[in-house]
């Protein structure tokens, strides 16, 4: 017989009717949970041509767990009401009865209930009305009775609100009859054995067809996070254009690194404790190049390499001061510090993908630890149109094939330039990312020649993934917030390469 009694009873209900069962009804009849008949339907539906059934799809209305207890104990309300005696109730006392905060407000809006404010003892309820009527524990019972249909679209949607009544799908089968129809199923054989071979039997038993279609189980494996996938996608695209990736692990930095060496003023709005987390312990760093530090100290505070500087005491306890990199720019700083210091000099490439650390107000689109993109490259006579032209060619790998340029500030670029991308979906363009030509005022102390030139970009790493993977609020991307499920349903990142892109248009 087909596995488990339930098929043989469904077998025989079948044989007993006249044109076919509903798997729902038949498992009311029988006692059973409905999930036990469908095991039995699936179950003879593998063995072939014996029975036929039909997915069918049904809504209808179901009581919550609260709706139900409230269809048993009546609503907040009435319990708030029937609980006031007739010399009232402190209003403080009532609000610590188990329905108190719901039913108050509720049997208020029902003008059930007062509030006189002018008792000695505070504020007291009393009933308003003599005797009352729960129409919500009555429209509930009526779902419970099956007349669900019989109240308004106004009274469901109450209901609905309260998470009293829900919608549900219920999915059934239509059974019936089929060509091979016969409540005595031999069960098929699912193993060739042995003693089937050696005996011969195996010519005289069914055996179960094998379902070549059918998919394997999954083998248990980790997942990599989408912002690892997409790291994983820039970082291949740097390597392919012959980048070396820098050495980014430092998460604490001192504010000469993040940026004193940056030729940032120290009296900059960034190196305020509004946007920077500086540290408590160790507050200071106690190791700085200070040959290095003499020659920043003099280009801020005196100026010097064709700058006037900016004119103000430069204090070495403000560059000691530690912190939360803000960014990965001083890495670049770094790297380009050990450049200099190799003779002769000699042209590189560097690419960095981190996280930074930022003082921010928490939303949808900011965090205040995100990662940073970061590209350098270092060479003689590099100009404007050299950024432009590895820009060009750095997006086309990312498949974006419209750039344009706008001329913009940074304190330690000159030029510097904001990279501007049209999006076909919102129909605008948008800014992928922020670039420039380092100042000589930053690559000039470091030792590096003069006739070498430094171009750089940056973007970040959060915001091409939500838009990859169709997030709207990072804080489902990133943090305590994430849906674990998200991380092992998310496919792989291809990020969407295409043909060498048009000339890029420049922004006046």
């Amino acid at each position: 017989m087909a596995d488990g009694p339930v098929a043989e009873l469904l077998l025989r209900r079948l044989e007993a009717s006249d044109g076919g069962l509903d798997s729902a009804d038949l498992a009311a009849e029988l006692g059973v949970e409905h999930q036990a008949v469908v095991g039995a339907v699936k179950s003879l539906q593998a063995l072939g041509k014996v029975i036929e059934a039909e997915l069918r799809s049904t809504k209808r209305w179901e009581l919550t767990s609260e709706g139900e207890e409230i269809a048993q104990e009546g609503s907040h309300e009435a319990r708030v009401f029937r609980s006031i005696p007739p010399e009232g109730l402190a209003q403080s006392e009532l609000m610590r009865l188990p329905s108190g905060k719901v039913g108050f407000s509720k049997a208020m809006s029902n003008k059930w209930i007062r509030v006189d404010k002018s008792t000695a003892d505070g504020p007291r309820v009393f009933r308003v009305v003599d005797s009352m009527e729960d129409d919500v524990q009555r429209r509930l019972q009526m779902v419970q009775w099956g007349q669900a249909e019989k109240l308004g679209e106004k009274e469901r949607s109450e209901l609905r609100k309260r998470k009293l009544l829900a919608e549900v799908t219920l999915k059934t089968y239509w059974v019936s009859k089929g060509s091979a129809f016969s409540t005595s199923i031999s069960k098929q054989e699912t193993e060739l054995s042995p003693e089937m071979i050696s005996s011969g039997s195996w010519r005289d038993r069914p055996f179960k067809p094998y379902n070549f279609l059918a998919q394997g189980v999954l083998p248990d494996s980790g997942h990599l996070h989408p912002l690892l996938k997409v790291r994983s996608q820039f970082r291949q695209i740097f390597l392919e254009m012959g980048f070396t990736e820098m050495p980014t692990d430092n998460f604490i930095e001192s504010s000469f690194w993040n940026f004193d060496a940056l030729f940032q003023p120290q009296q900059h709005p960034a190196r305020d404790q509004h946007d920077t987390f500086f540290l408590r312990d160790p507050a200071e760093a106690l190791q700085l190049p200070m040959d290095y530090v003499q020659r920043v100290k003099r280009t801020h505070s005196q100026g010097g390499y064709g700058s006037q500087g900016y004119k103000y005491t430069w204090k070495l306890d403000e560059a000691r001061k530690n912190l939360l990199r803000t960014h990965t720019t001083s890495a670049s700083a770094r790297v380009l510090y050990r450049l200099a210091q190799k003779k002769p000099f000699t042209p590189a490439k560097y690419f960095s993908i981190d996280r930074v650390f930022r003082n921010e107000t928490l939303d949808a689109t900011h965090l205040a630890e995100f990662h940073q993109i970061e590209g350098v490259v270092a060479d003689h006579g590099l100009t404007l149109g050299h950024l432009m032209g590895i820009l060009r060619e750095f997006f086309s790998k990312l498949g974006i094939t419209q750039l344009r340029f706008k001329p913009a500030y940074n304190p330690y670029t000159e030029p510097s330039m904001e990279v501007f991308s049209y999006h076909p979906g919102l129909k605008k363009w948008v800014e992928v990312g922020n670039s420039g030509v380092f100042r000589p005022e930053m690559l000039l102390p470091m030792g590096l020649p003069e006739n070498v030139s430094v171009i750089a970009w940056g973007l970040s790493l959060e915001r091409p993934t939500m838009i990859k993977y169709g997030i709207n609020n990072i804080r489902e991307l990133v943090g305590h917030k994430v849906n674990l499920q998200m991380v092992y349903d998310s496919p792989l990142c291809r990020l969407d390469a295409k043909p060498r892109p048009p000339p890029t248009q420049e922004a006046a």
